[in-house]
């Protein structure tokens, strides 16, 4: 029951076969069961979601359901709340912080009906790709092999999304956090179009959006969350996000394997991509190559740039709390103290430069196929695949474009790795052009019918 889609859901719900009541409680019991594995939870709502799931009941009784009503959501940590614990994953934060406004993801699905049942882990401010934090005694854990990182920031998301704690997980990304731990988990997550989800507070390149087990409920939560927020100032006006019948045959779609800087991709990744690619073109897309068009100045300036916001954030914490950020954050952050003017600057440029060399790139194409990360699953208590804050982003060269070109981005799982003692997920990147979120999806709603079938999910039946 805790791992029904959305569809089976509301099919079950319409039909009076099954209470959100019920799915509720079995949704607590299955992450209690598991959690003791995983530290995906960050906080439970017992009571208030069994208080919504009986609201929820009562409307589906009345015959007026909402669009979600009663699917299980979890919100990660820096989802805002009001009245919610808001520490953003580090001991740095008071233990008494709380959010003192509603996000709009959260109003959204709140709206639709949707039950936010609990919030998820995260690593220090959001700025690592493991679950690896100061603030909880252990990172969260991958269920495909529990030694190691779901991925992150969405760390905690994904890791209840794979081990089936209900169908709905919203994360964030703002280089890879969403699409990153859902390659690394097997998932579908969606980096949607910059604005197609308004969110608060913003930031360059910063995205709220869906970590779920198909694109069909991706496609569910997107509907929902892509509506209008005046309190986001990038807000794209309302648009059609379904995914729309998609005929590949005549497509262009780009292959791009190399992204022109970080991390060699791994052989068994490079493999599962270029056969996801192979696939397309047996049903009739013509596939052509990509060149990377990320240079080594961009992104160590974005880099830069970051360590700066990070630094400056970091260095105003009275000395007791700053003591408490994760030492990796703090060593990364460091060199941020001598940088002049010209230095970030120069680094705050290169987002726009990059922004300009991924969209005249990809523009010829219709998608654009890529890895979602060179490697698979590395281990839970490192920081990053290289765990060297002095080379933080290596991993990060296929998601970080589309962050600061504003283009929807979909990770999907393309394969498993056959070496090592568990099979891991390889995720495949599907990118479209800007705007085109519906695009993104109705494509990795094709790669489902196309790939190989798929492994059982591996804590659903343990």
């Amino acid at each position: 029951m805790a791992a029904l889609s959305v569809a089976e859901l509301l099919a079950a719900y319409r039909r009076g076969s099954l209470s959100p009541v019920d799915v509720v409680r079995a949704v607590l019991a299955h992450a209690d069961a598991r959690e003791g594995q995983l530290h995906a939870l960050s906080a439970v709502d017992a009571d208030g979601a069994l208080a919504a799931a009986r609201a929820s009941e009562a409307r589906w009784r009345a015959g007026t359901p909402r669009a979600l009503d009663g699917a299980p959501v979890t919100l990660k940590e820096n989802i805002a709340v009001p009245g919610a614990a808001y520490r953003l994953g580090t001991a740095a934060t008071p233990e008494d912080a709380v959010a003192g406004f509603e996000a709009p993801p959260a109003a959204r699905l709140r709206e639709a009906g949707a039950i936010a049942w609990a919030r998820t882990t995260m690593p220090d401010y959001g700025m690592l790709s493991s679950g690896l934090s100061s603030l909880y005694a252990e990172p969260a854990r991958n269920p495909w092999d529990t030694t190691l990182t779901p991925g992150g920031s969405s760390a905690g998301a994904a890791a209840a999304a794979a081990a089936g704690y209900g169908p709905l997980h919203l994360g964030t990304d703002i280089g890879g956090s969403i699409r990153l731990p859902a390659g690394w988990c097997g998932l579908v997550g969606l980096k949607p179009s910059h604005g197609r989800v308004p969110i608060k507070p913003g930031y360059a390149g910063r995205v709220a959006g869906p970590l779920t087990r198909s694109v069909a409920d991706a496609a569910a939560m997107l509907a929902v969350l892509a509506q209008p927020d005046a309190r986001d100032p990038t807000q794209l006006p309302p648009g059609d996000v379904a995914p729309r019948p998609l005929n590949v045959r005549g497509l262009r779609i780009g292959l791009m394997l190399d992204a022109g800087w970080g991390d060699a991709v791994q052989p068994e990744v490079a493999a599962a991509i270029t056969a996801a690619a192979r696939a397309f073109e047996q049903a009739g897309a013509v596939v052509e190559p990509l060149a990377g068009f990320t240079t080594r100045d961009m992104a160590d300036g974005i880099d830069r740039f970051w360590r700066m916001r990070s630094w400056l954030d970091i260095s105003a914490l009275p000395a007791a709390q700053r003591g408490r950020v994760l030492p990796y954050i703090l060593d990364w952050v460091a060199p941020a103290a001598g940088y002049d003017g010209a230095t970030v600057f120069h680094g705050y440029s290169q987002m726009q430069a990059l922004r300009e060399a991924a969209n005249a790139a990809c523009e010829p194409f219709n998608f654009v196929l890529s890895p979602v990360s060179p490697m698979a699953a590395y281990p839970a208590h490192q920081a990053s695949p290289l765990h060297d804050p002095a080379r933080p982003f290596e991993h990060i060269a296929f998601t970080l474009p589309f962050n600061m070109s504003e283009q929807p981005a979909l990770a999907i799982n393309a394969g498993y790795t056959s070496a090592g003692p568990q099979p891991l997920p390889i995720g495949l990147q599907i990118i479209g052009r800007r705007f085109d979120d519906a695009g993104v999806l109705a494509l990795g709603a094709l790669w489902e019918q196309l790939r190989p079938a798929q492994r059982p999910w591996p804590l659903d039946g343990a």
